[in-house]
This record gives C-alpha cells, structure tokens and sequence, in this order.
C-alpha cells in the first residue's frame, strides 16, 4: 500500500473538515452527533474522495468496546437499579418489537430484501445512541428520571441489539435460522456475557487497587472494554454485554481505587476519546458511501431515499407504539412508590428520544462481505445505507426539535441533581469539621490553622445548607461569588508571572506546566 501526495493532502482535508465540523456544533449549540452525522453524508459528495473497504470485524472489535464501555462506566448504578423495570422494557420489548416492525416493512415494500435481511436491518436500527441521547438531555435540562431511561436504555438496549444482530447475521450467512436453538442461545449469550463482565471486572478491579501510577491505571481503563469483549466473543457469548457489565462494574468501584490525579486525566482522557471515535465512525461512513450508492446504482435516489424515509418512520412508530402504552403500565405499578407525574408527557418525550448513532453505524459498517457459500453478502450496501439514512432521519428531526417538544410538554429538570450535589457537600463539610476537631490536639495541628480551617469549612456548610432553605437571604452565596471573583483575579496574576518567567526562559516548560496545573486546579475548585 502506497501514501502518495495527493492521499496526503485528502487526508488533511478530511481531518480539516471533522475539526471545522466539531467547532461549529459548539457555535451553533448544536449536538455534536447531529452535525457528524450530516458531515460524513456531505463527505460522500466531496470529489476525489478515495474508496475505502475495511474488514468488517475491524469495526466491531476496535471502535465499539471503548464506545460501549466508556458509556456504561460513566451510567449511575442507582439509577438502573431504580429504573430497571422500565429500562428493561425498553431495552429487551422495545428492542425486539423494533426488530420485528422494522424487517416486516422492509420485507413487505423493499424490493428485493427478503426476511434475512430485513431482520438484520430490523437489529442493526433497534438500538438507540447513548452518546446522542446524553449530548442531547444534558443540553435540555429535562427531569432527571427521564434522562436516566434514556442513557439507561441507549446503554443496555445496546446488548439486546447486537445480539439480535448476531443471529440475523448468521441466519444469512449460513442460510439457516432455528427460533428455538435462537431462544437457547440468546440466554446463553446473555448470561455468559454478564458472567465474564464479571469476572474480567473483579480481576481488573484487584490490579487497579495495586496501582498507583495514573498514565498506567488511564491505559488499563482504556483497555478494559477490550479485556472483556475478547473473551467474551471467543466463548461464543456477548461480548457487548460483557464490556457494559464491566463497565458499570468498574465505574462504582474506581472512585474507590484511584487517586485525585487519575481521576482528573481520566475523565479528560474519556472525554477526547468519545470525540475521536465518534468522528472516526462518521468519516468513514463518509467514505465508504460513494463505493455503497455505485453498488445501487440499478435504483433511482428517489427510490433509495423513499425506502430510507419508510424505514425511519417504521422505527420511530414502532418506539410510540411500545413507549406509550408501557408508560402508562410503569406508572400504575409505580403509583404507591415513586409515581410519575403527568405519564402522558413523559411518554411522548421517551418516544421522540430514540437518536440512532454510532452503535447502529459500527455493526452496519461489520456486516460480512460474503456468506459461507462464497457469495456476496446480499443487500450489504442497500442495508449499510438504509442505516445511514434512519440515523439521519432520527437524529436530525427528532434531535433538532426534541428541546421544542420538551418546552411544548412544559417538562423540566426538577432540581434533584443540584440538591443532592448540595446535601453532599453539606455532608462532606460536617465530615471534614469532625475530622479537625479530632486532630486538634495533635502537636502538628497549629491554633491558628485550626481556626482558619473551622471558619473555611463552617462557611462552606452553612453556604450549602441555605440552598435547602426558602428563607435565605442569598447573603452566603454572595459572599461567596465575590470570594471567587477575587481569588480568579489573584490566580490569574500568578499565572501570567509564571508565563513570563517562561518567556524570559528563567524556567522551563516542564515547571511552568506544574505550577500551571495547580493554580487551575485550584480554580476548579473555586465553587467547592
């Protein structure tokens, strides 16, 4: 394989052109995925753009373990376990009656795509993007129940999904299908996938506490998707599941096993990755899209664009016609625990919340090239685009008018979050005063550090605690606002000194970068 010049120079405007395409999503506040999702289409019109076939399970093996655990480390445990049932509804009913609607429409007015194929298109669309559904709830403010379905299910549909996926996939490839020998595997898939995630969780759990180097810890969480998924798929079991198993395994136990410094790279280090494989996945949909529209060359765009816009309408239906009926029934059981106010609100919310993404993308893009048999995968470019054309459909209508319909609902983020985030740092205040007063003797424990400290950590209780009360006079967070502006002037000033010692080369970057990262932190934390 060559590089030459002008391969060079496509290259650089392909990355050119994601940058241009991640800066706009923060100017124009729009999501992130909605833009690389219409960025990779206009790609494919782009002349001179090369063709690029990759080996399908390439795909699947090196860009979904990371995406898939990166989403589930970062999921609240309390809010699965308290959303379960309905999360569980939505990630195995809604998935497979998704499925079902999907393959019976694209069987009954595609031409050409039998009842293989529209199954694997049915499981490849099923599941729901839990990079575009976080992007999305987190700009809208909606309730924080509602979220927590959301990324809940965009998490755990993701291993109904693929499975479903898996045997479509083989049904075609083979050219047999059993439901009953289905049924058996499918649980077999499912608890031996939960089973490694487990496994591989504690083993990485007992190495991480023996750690305590923060790029060797960062590059262990980078790699645990991988340590699952791999196992996983050689013992013929899920390995989607197993990578989200140990991910939510890891992601309750890591705060405990790991020091301030990993915590704070880490999530920068996860932040970055999401980006990159995110637009990685869409640039080369870009760039396989003008190979897939020459393969279906014998239809019309017309034809190829009704098909797409049929199949986007069949899942968005069939995600109403599950969501709002289950609803209600989550409600009724709920009514006497945790009731869910105005259900009919909330349904229709849940139901326009069903962004398509990267997963969907990564498992079109591994379909296999041939069958057993020796012949092309039939249908693999009608079904790659039609992917690509409901996560179009899915994630521009309904991402683009999902915050009209929110504020049309009139459904709003109910304050939960601030308040426990307040209770907590009340809790930490009172813990760290008890704490003092417990050292206060010791020898090393001076008169008027303790003072400073009791003031510093009083202050900082009694400011929490008037977020509780309605009589407040908002006199402490005053205080503290100005507090804050004055120590951002004085940080500021002590930065731009040691930029200058820099640039008078009195010392060198690597000391201006410590000192540097320190006076941030401190900034940070400004509003602890």
């Amino acid at each position: 394989m060559t590089f030459s010049p002008q391969d060079s120079l496509v290259l650089v405007g392909l990355l050119v052109a994601v940058a241009l395409l991640l800066i706009s999503a923060q100017l124009v506040h729009v999501p992130y995925p909605i833009l690389l999702v219409v960025g990779g289409l206009g790609l494919s019109f782009v002349p001179g753009i090369p063709e690029i076939q990759l080996p399908p399970d390439l795909v699947l093996i090196a860009i979904l373990p990371p995406l898939l655990y990166g989403a589930a480390f970062f999921t609240s445990l309390r809010d699965l376990r308290e959303n379960a049932g309905a999360i569980s509804l939505l990630a195995v009913g809604l998935v497979l009656t998704t499925v079902l609607a999907v393959a019976a429409v694209a069987h009954f007015f595609i031409t050409g795509l039998n009842w293989q194929g529209a199954f694997v298109l049915g499981a490849i669309v099923s599941p729901t993007d839990p990079t575009a559904a976080a992007a999305i709830a987190e700009r809208l403010g909606l309730p924080r129940r509602i979220v927590a379905l959301i990324e809940g299910e965009s998490l755990v549909n993701d291993g109904t999904g693929l499975v479903a996926y898996k045997f479509a996939v083989v049904a075609v490839v083979t050219g047999s299908f059993s439901l009953a020998d289905a049924a058996g595997h499918f649980v077999l898939n499912v608890v031996g996938g939960i089973a490694i995630g487990l496994a591989i969780g504690f083993v990485i759990r007992q190495l991480r506490r023996r750690l305590n180097d923060p790029p060797l810890e960062i590059t262990m969480s980078l790699l645990s998707g991988y340590f699952a998924y791999l196992p996983a798929q050689a013992a013929g079991v899920s390995g989607v599941l197993a990578v989200v198993t140990v991910g939510i395994y890891m992601g309750w136990h890591t705060p405990e096993l790991t020091s301030a410094q990993t915590r704070l790279q880490g999530i920068a280090v996860w932040e970055i990755l999401f980006f990159v494989l995110n637009a990685l996945l869409f640039a080369l949909v870009g760039l396989q899209l003008p190979a897939i529209l020459d393969s279906l060359s014998g239809r019309s765009t017309g034809t190829l664009i009704g098909y797409a816009a049929l199949v986007t309408a069949a899942v968005i239906a069939a995600r109403f016609l599950w969501v709002v009926p289950g609803t209600y029934l989550t409600a009724w059981f709920r009514r006497r625990t945790r009731p869910i106010q105005e259900p009919g609100k909330a349904a229709i919310l849940i139901s326009w919340s069903g962004m398509r993404g990267a997963v969907s993308l990564a498992a079109a893009l591994a379909l296999p090239l041939t069958t057993d048999a020796g012949d092309a995968f039939p249908n693999r470019g009608l079904i790659i685009f039609l992917t690509f054309g409901v996560i179009l459909g899915t994630l521009v209508l309904q991402g683009l008018t999902l915050p009209a319909v929110a504020k049309a609902l009139g459904l709003e983020d109910e304050g939960l979050a601030a308040k426990e985030e307040s209770k907590a740092r009340v809790f930490a205040a009172e813990a760290a005063l008890a704490r003092l007063e417990e050292l206060a003797d010791e020898d090393w424990v001076r008169e008027d550090t303790l003072e400073r400290l009791r003031g510093m950590f009083g202050f900082r209780r009694e400011r929490f605690r008037s977020r509780f009360d309605p009589d407040s006079d908002g006199a402490a967070e005053g205080r503290s606002a100005d507090f804050q502006r004055l120590m951002r002037e004085l940080l500021a000033a002590e930065r731009n000194a040691v930029f200058e010692l820099r640039r008078n080369q009195r010392i060198d970057d690597a000391v201006m970068r410590r000192v540097v990262r320190d006076l941030d932190l401190e900034e940070a934390r400004l509003d602890a």
